[in-house]
């Protein structure tokens, strides 16, 4: 059955084709034969009762420089369609949270992935909160005396913003570090947040694994190895993605959070693993899913648009 979809995300004509999940996500929807019109967050509106997107009917194709094709501009009732994707980037600010009350006002009936309520309520790196037991010790703090006696206690940490993404802002701060703060001033000076400080996993060397999970079950994962001088993993910021396979432990964590996730709506979720920790649970704009499928041959778009329009019957 042809699916008419919606796209919320940034701005395509910016994206890398081989690396953007929605893009892949885009492709393979129109290679199912639907439907699909494309805009980004500004353009959502909410006008007398109705949920209204302006945007363009959109053709995709993997063509480097010649990657889509723009209809003529037009405004759509979003209760009309039948799958909304939420697919714009962090940061989770007030314009993001916006975004995810507006579309609640037309789902289920129009199906938003991911569900919205529980995307606004389960930010990455307060999901894992449900799971003390997966992760490793974590504090949320905007208080220096707490933060200080939290690193005192283990030493090594990463300091980080609580509402940050593709690695922006994340901090080792080993017990010889003298800048805790500076950087504490540094982050109140920008906002009123607290701030997530973890200890550090020596683990992340050896990588920083990110696992899909498609409404719940884990399909495949793929290794994210820092820069030679990084801490950090993230491909945005160097990280280099290995092949890989799920071990035990990490069979556990999935089996303890995916009925979790299926309860919530999460269709497709990316978490992220070091050594035997959780360290995060991204629902927003999860990626990983083209290195996925280039190093196991795993076609997890298929996987998320089969449980899609299964749920779509």
């Amino acid at each position: 059955m042809a699916l008419k979809v919606a796209i919320q995300m940034d701005p395509i004509g910016a994206i890398n084709i081989d690396a953007d999940s929605t893009f892949r996500l885009a492709l393979e929807a129109q290679s199912r034969g639907h439907e699909l019109f494309y805009y980004t967050p500004d353009l959502l509106i909410y006008r007398e009762g109705r949920i209204l997107a302006k945007g363009w009917p959109l053709t995709v194709r993997r063509v480097k420089g010649d990657h889509y094709t723009l209809g003529e501009e037009r405004e759509i009732d979003l209760a009309d369609v039948d799958v909304v994707w939420l697919r714009q980037d962090p940061p989770f600010d007030m314009g993001y949270i916006t975004t995810t009350h507006l579309l609640e006002r037309i789902h289920p009936r129009t199906l938003v992935v991911n569900d919205p309520f529980w995307v606004r309520n389960s930010p990455e790196k307060l999901l894992v909160l449900n799971f003390p037991d997966l992760t490793p010790p974590t504090l949320i703090a905007r208080d220096l005396a707490t933060i200080r006696a939290f690193k005192a206690e283990h030493g090594d940490v990463i300091l980080k913003p609580l509402y940050g993404n593709g690695g922006a802002g994340v901090f080792r701060l080993d017990p010889n570090d003298r800048n805790l703060a500076s950087l504490h001033e540094l982050f109140t000076g920008i906002n009123r947040e607290p701030l997530i400080v973890q200890k550090f996993v020596p683990d992340v060397v050896k990588g920083d694994k990110r696992i899909i999970l498609v409404d719940g079950e884990p399909v495949g994962a793929i290794n994210r190895v820092p820069a030679a001088g990084e801490t950090r993993s993230n491909m945005h910021v160097g990280g280099r993605p290995e092949k890989t396979a799920l071990t035990e432990r990490e069979r556990e964590i999935c089996a303890a959070i995916g009925p979790v996730l299926r309860e919530k709506g999460q269709i497709f979720v990316g978490i992220d693993v070091i050594g035997r920790w959780l360290t995060e649970i991204n629902v927003t704009s999860p990626t990983g899913i083209q290195e996925l499928e280039r190093f196991d041959g795993t076609n997890v778009a298929a996987l998320i648009w089969e449980a899609i329009e299964a749920n779509r019957r």
